[in-house]
């Protein structure tokens, strides 16, 4: 198999979609990926982030740990997954602030034939969950990506939810997970990677 680069790029408040992340680089890296696990930066006031103590906590423990994605992540990989959590059937703010900035990549056409994939987490299972892969695939669609969903291609993605489009966990109000999907978002890794192996010389 082709070395894929693979570059996991994720949004958490209070910590779920930065596990999911972490779970993705995990069996990547068991593929043979060379990975980059990088965060969307942070947009919220302090003052916003210290009115819930799980999303204070999560934000001071990583700021100074896992480095903040740039343009040159999306640019330096030939795969990418994207982690992030739900806001109205759609990306939160701080994560459209981020793919807004890739014009440049996609006016030069580097983006074009990027394996993407998406995960995502809401409060409740339905709670947004598949709106927001479809919406951020849109994205994918303009860039001229190549999508790479988990689809029903593994008992993994039943046991996780079912959701084809990308493995999605409900949560409760502190980011606990209320589903069991560690399976599924490694199963989303090792396709990823599968697929992007095919496009790498």
């Amino acid at each position: 198999m082709a070395n894929v680069k693979l570059a996991i790029i994720y949004y958490s408040s209070t910590g779920t979609n930065y596990k999911m992340a972490q779970w993705a680089e995990d069996a990547a890296k068991q593929e043979g990926a060379e990975v980059k696990l990088v965060r969307v930066p942070e947009l919220a006031p302090m003052e916003a982030i210290e009115q819930n103590p799980a999303w204070k906590e999560h934000y001071l423990a990583t700021k100074d740990v896992v480095p903040e994605a740039t343009v040159d992540d999306l640019d330096w990989a030939d795969a990418i997954i994207f982690s992030v959590p739900t806001r109205f059937g759609n990306v939160p703010g701080q994560v459209k602030q981020f793919m807004d900035q890739a014009g440049g990549l996609w006016f030069q056409g580097k983006l074009v034939n990027k394996v993407v994939s998406a995960m995502t987490s809401a409060q409740n299972p339905h709670g947004g969950q598949e709106s927001t892969l479809l919406n951020f695939y849109t994205t994918m669609f303009h860039w001229g990506s190549i999508i790479a969903a988990p689809g029903y291609t593994d008992d993994a993605t039943f046991a996780s939810g079912g959701n084809p489009y990308g493995t999605s966990v409900s949560v409760d109000g502190e980011g606990n997970m209320k589903e069991d999907v560690e399976a599924g978002v490694r199963h989303q890794a090792k396709r990823t990677i599968d697929v992007a192996s095919k496009f790498v010389e």
